[in-house]
C-alpha cells in the first residue's frame, strides 16, 4: 500500500499501479502473439521456400530453361516424283514469304494497305489470302506474299516495327516443272484444312507434322503422302528476352521423304496428251505381264503449280466452272458405255459358259427383235456370222441375242471377275467403280417398284456396251490386259519403287500375287485370232497398215445421249457433248503381249477416225522406239489420221516435249529399234513374222458402221 507524507493511504496511485501492471500485462500478451504469428509465417515461408526448392525443383527448373530456350520443328524436305526413266515430275525449292497472323493485327485492312507501301502486293495476292482466311483460324500464319526477293526482304526488315503480327519465313514450295503434263497422275500438294489435321491426329501424326503447312491433296501426292513427307526434326535454340534465336543448343536432323519412282514414261504420256490435242477423252496404257501403268492419261489437264501457293479465286473458277471439267481424272472417275469393244468380252462369255460354239452362225439381217420392239445394226445387213465374223465386222445382232441367251445375271458375273464395274485397286485415291447392272442392282438403285423390276428388253443393249453399262477405261484396259496375257490378271499400279532418301537404295513396291483367270488357252486364242483380225482386214485395218508387229483390237462407238430407234445418228445437227464418243481397245504384238490400252474420246464419233489412230502412235512408241512427225500429230489431233504420215522419228532422239536432241548416231528412220522403256516393262516385239503364222484371217473388210454401238 502507499501512504502519503501524513500516513494514510492513497487510493489513486494504487489504481494507476495496477492499471500500468494490466497494461505490461496486455502488452506481452500481444507480443508474444505478433512473435507467435512472425514465427509461424517465417514456417510457412520456410516451407514454401522447401516445396519450391526442393520438391518443385526439377518442375521450375525446367520451366525456367523453357523460357530461356526454345523446340524449333525442322520440316523436312518433300521427296522427289520421277518417271520410270528417272525424269523429275514434282521437286522442291526454298523462298521467303511475308506472312499475316490475322489474331495479332487489330487492323488487318490497314495493315495490308500498309505493306503495299513497302512491298508489292497485287489483286490476285489479296485474293488469295482472303480465300485462306476463310478457310483457315485466325491464329494461323497465312502468305500474303510469296516468293519474295532479298531486296524485299531487306525493306520489309527495316519497316518491321510497323507491322506486329507480320512476318517474313523461310518456306520450301513444291514445283512441277512440266505444268499440266500428267497433272492427273502427279497430283499437288495444298494447305492443310481441319479434317486433315483431325485426321493427322487420329494417326498420331502431329509431332510429325509440326511446323509442316502442306500436304498431298491428290493422285501420287496424297496417296504416297507418307513416304514423300519425310520425318521432321527438332532443333533446341536459345531464346532472347525478345524470343529471339540467339544460338543452337541441340538439333536432330529432319529425314527427307523418299523419292518415288512412277511406271509411267513421261514421254509417252507427253505424246499421248499432244494427240488428244483439245479434245477431251482418257488412255490408259499397260503392261498385261506385271501390271505397269505406262500412260495414264486425262484430257484436259491442269496446272497444279497453282495450287501451291493456294489457288486465287478466278483461277478456280476457270477450272471448276469449265463444261470441260479439267479437274475430273477421266481415266480413273471417268465412266463410259463400251460400246462395240464389250463385244470380245461377250464372245468370251459364250465360249466359257458354254452358251455358244465359236463356229455357230447367226443370220445378221440389219435388226433384232424382242418383244416387239426392233433393236437396229444402223447399217446394212451383214448376213450370216460366226464369233470371229461377229468381232472383226462388229455385228450388232450377233450380241443382242447373245445378250438374251445369257441373261443380265450371267453376264454381271462372268464379267464382274475381269474387273468391270469394280474397283480396279490402283495406288491413287478416288477410283469410282463405275455400273456393271443385274438385277439386285437394280433393286438397290431405284425407289419405286415399277423401276426396280428387270425387263427383258434391257438386257438386250448390254451385250453391245450400251444400256446400263457403265466403266472407266481403267477398268476397260485391265479387262484387256487380262485377255491379252491369257487369263492371268495383275493389279494395276502407278508407281514401280521409292527410293530411300538416306541410302539411295531402291525398293520395289510389293503386289499382290496375279489372280488367275481360268480361261481354257483355246478360247484366248480363238478371241486373238479375232481381235487380230480388226486390225488386219477389219475396223481398223487402215490405221495398223504397214506396222512392222502385230496387234489386236477392238473400236466401239458409244452413245452419249440416247436416240430413238427411228431416228438416224447425225453428229452435224447434235451439239457437241451429245456426240457419240469414240472409243479403241488394244494390245500388242499378239504372240508376246508387252502392252495393253483402253482409248476413249469424247464425243468424236467412230472409234476408227479418232481412238485407234492415238493407239497406233503409242504402239509405234513402244514396240519400236518411233515418234510420229508434227505433220502426223496434227493429222492425228483433228481426227484425219489413219497410218502414220511423214518422217517417223527416233523417240531416243527426243526430249519430254518432243524436241530434237542432240544424239550421237541417232537415226530419224522408220523401223530403228530404240528402247525407251529401262526398266523393263515394255521391251522388243518378237518375231512379228512369226505371229503372222498364228494368227491368221480370210475374212472380207468389215461394212458400214453401227449405230447404237458402231464399230
Amino acid at each position: 500500500m502507499i501512504r502519503t507524507r501524513t500516513g494514510h493511504s492513497d487510493p489513486l496511485s494504487m489504481t494507476t499501479l495496477r492499471n500500468i501492471e494490466a497494461e505490461l500485462s496486455h502488452f506481452r500478451g500481444r507480443v508474444m502473439a505478433a512473435s507467435l504469428v512472425v514465427l509461424l509465417c517465417f514456417g510457412l515461408l520456410a516451407l514454401r521456400l522447401v516445396y519450391l526448392q526442393v520438391i518443385r525443383h526439377e518442375h521450375f527448373d525446367e520451366q525456367a530453361e523453357n523460357n530461356r530456350t526454345a523446340i524449333v520443328p525442322i520440316v523436312p524436305n518433300r521427296g522427289l516424283i520421277t518417271d520410270r526413266n528417272g525424269v523429275v515430275l514434282a521437286t522442291n525449292y526454298s523462298a521467303y514469304t511475308l506472312e499475316i497472323t490475322p489474331s495479332r493485327v487489330t487492323d488487318l485492312e490497314a495493315t495490308i494497305e500498309g505493306l503495299s507501301e513497302v512491298l508489292e502486293i497485287s489483286p490476285r495476292d489479296k485474293r488469295r489470302f482472303k480465300r485462306l482466311r476463310e478457310e483457315f483460324k485466325s491464329f494461323e500464319s497465312l502468305p500474303i506474299r510469296t516468293k519474295l526477293t532479298d531486296e524485299e526482304v531487306a525493306r520489309f526488315a527495316a519497316q518491321r516495327f510497323r507491322f506486329p503480327g507480320v512476318d517474313i519465313k523461310a518456306r520450301l514450295f513444291r514445283s512441277y516443272p512440266y505444268g499440266d503434263l500428267a497433272s492427273h497422275v502427279v497430283g499437288y500438294i495444298g494447305r492443310i484444312n481441319q479434317r486433315e489435321k483431325e485426321r493427322i491426329e487420329e494417326e498420331d501424326e502431329s509431332g510429325n507434322y509440326r511446323g509442316t503447312d502442306y500436304i498431298g491433296k491428290l493422285g501420287v501426292e496424297q496417296s504416297y503422302e507418307k513416304k514423300l513427307h519425310g520425318t521432321t526434326g527438332v532443333e533446341q535454340v536459345e531464346t532472347s528476352a525478345g524470343g529471339r534465336a540467339v544460338r543452337r543448343l541441340a538439333s536432330s536432323p529432319a529425314t527427307p521423304g523418299d523419292t518415288v519412282k512412277l511406271s509411267i514414261d513421261i514421254k509417252l504420256q507427253k505424246l499421248v496428251e499432244t494427240l488428244f490435242g483439245n479434245r477431251r477423252g482418257a488412255l490408259v496404257a499397260i503392261n498385261p505381264k506385271t501390271g505397269e501403268l505406262l500412260a495414264f492419261v486425262s484430257k484436259p489437264t491442269f496446272d497444279p503449280n497453282l495450287f501451291v501457293e493456294g489457288i486465287d479465286v478466278d483461277s478456280w473458277a476457270a477450272l471448276n466452272e469449265s463444261i470441260d471439267k479439267p479437274l475430273l481424272n477421266r481415266a480413273l472417275r471417268g465412266t463410259y458405255p463400251p460400246g462395240s469393244t464389250y463385244k470380245p468380252f461377250m464372245a468370251m462369255a459364250a465360249l466359257e459358259l458354254g452358251k455358244r460354239q465359236a463356229g455357230q452362225v447367226i443370220n445378221d439381217t440389219g435388226v433384232w427383235n424382242y418383244g416387239g420392239h426392233q433393236f437396229r445394226s444402223h447399217g446394212d445387213a451383214l448376213g450370216p456370222v460366226d464369233m470371229h465374223l461377229s468381232i472383226v465386222k462388229s455385228s450388232n445382232v450377233y450380241y443382242y441375242s447373245l445378250a438374251n441367251e445369257l441373261g443380265v445375271d450371267a453376264i454381271h458375273d462372268f464379267m464382274k471377275p475381269l474387273g468391270f464395274g469394280q474397283a480396279t485397286g490402283i495406288d491413287i485415291f478416288g477410283e469410282v467403280r463405275g455400273v456393271l447392272p443385274n438385277q439386285e442392282w437394280k433393286r438397290r438403285t431405284y425407289k419405286r417398284p415399277e423401276q426396280q423390276k428387270w425387263y427383258g428388253g434391257e438386257t438386250i443393249s448390254l451385250g453391245i456396251g450400251q444400256g446400263y453399262n457403265s466403266f472407266t477405261m481403267l477398268q476397260l484396259a485391265q479387262a484387256t490386259a487380262s485377255l491379252a496375257n491369257g487369263g492371268v490378271q495383275h493389279k494395276p499400279h502407278l508407281v514401280v519403287a521409292t527410293q530411300d532418301s538416306l541410302t539411295r537404295q531402291l525398293i520395289p513396291v510389293e503386289r499382290p500375287a496375279p489372280v488367275q483367270l481360268g480361261y481354257r488357252p483355246e478360247h484366248i486364242a480363238i478371241l486373238k485370232r479375232a481381235l487380230l483380225g480388226v486390225t488386219q482386214e477389219g475396223t481398223s485395218a487402215r490405221v495398223f497398215a504397214g506396222a512392222s508387229y502385230l496387234s489386236a483390237g477392238k473400236t466401239g462407238t458409244a452413245q452419249a445421249v440416247t436416240i430413238g430407234q427411228k431416228d438416224k445418228y447425225n453428229a452435224g445437227k447434235m451439239e457437241e457433248h451429245q456426240r457419240d464418243h469414240s472409243l479403241y481397245m488394244a494390245f500388242a504384238p499378239v504372240d508376246d503381249p508387252q502392252v495393253a490400252l483402253a482409248v476413249v474420246v469424247e464425243n468424236a464419233g467412230f472409234g476408227a477416225a479418232h481412238a485407234a489412230p492415238i493407239a497406233r502412235r503409242v504402239f509405234d512408241y513402244l514396240l519400236q522406239g518411233l515418234y510420229p512427225s508434227e505433220e502426223d500429230i496434227a493429222a492425228v489431233q483433228k481426227g484425219l489420221a489413219q497410218a502414220p504420215i511423214g518422217k517417223l522419228r527416233v523417240a531416243a532422239a527426243l526430249d519430254v516435249m518432243g524436241k530434237s536432241l542432240p544424239v550421237p548416231g541417232a537415226e530419224s528412220a522408220a523401223g530403228t529399234r530404240v528402247p525407251v522403256a529401262p526398266l523393263g516393262a515394255v521391251a522388243a516385239p518378237t518375231n512379228v513374222a512369226s505371229a503372222g503364222s498364228a494368227f491368221t484371217s480370210s475374212t472380207s473388210p468389215a461394212g458400214a458402221a453401227n449405230g447404237a454401238s458402231r464399230r
